[in-house]
C-alpha cells in the first residue's frame, strides 16, 4: 500500500495550484485556496503554512481536494508509488 508523503504546506500549495486553486486569503498561518470554475461555482480548501503537515491533516485535505480533483490525478502528488 502507497504511503502518503511527508510534504511542507507550500508543497501542497503548489500542487493544488497545479489544478488552478489560488491563496485567497490567510489568518495566522492558515492559507485558504480557492478556484472559480466557468459557471461560477467556487471551490475553497484551507492549507496550513506550515513546515511539515501532520499525516492526519494531510490525509483530510487530500480528501477534500478530492472532492473537486479526480483522484487518479491527485493521488501520485500525495502518495508514494
Amino acid at each position: 500500500m502507497p504511503k502518503m508523503r511527508v510534504l511542507s504546506g507550500r508543497e501542497v500549495l503548489k500542487i493544488l495550484g497545479e489544478f488552478g486553486f489560488q491563496d485567497f486569503a490567510q489568518r495566522g498561518s492558515h492559507i485558504k485556496v480557492r478556484r472559480v470554475l466557468p459557471d461560477g461555482r467556487t471551490q475553497s480548501l484551507t492549507v496550513p503554512d506550515h513546515a511539515e503537515i501532520d499525516r492526519g491533516t494531510l490525509h483530510a485535505i487530500y480528501r477534500q481536494a478530492s472532492r473537486f480533483i479526480p483522484e487518479a490525478q491527485l493521488r501520485s502528488k500525495f502518495f508514494t508509488d
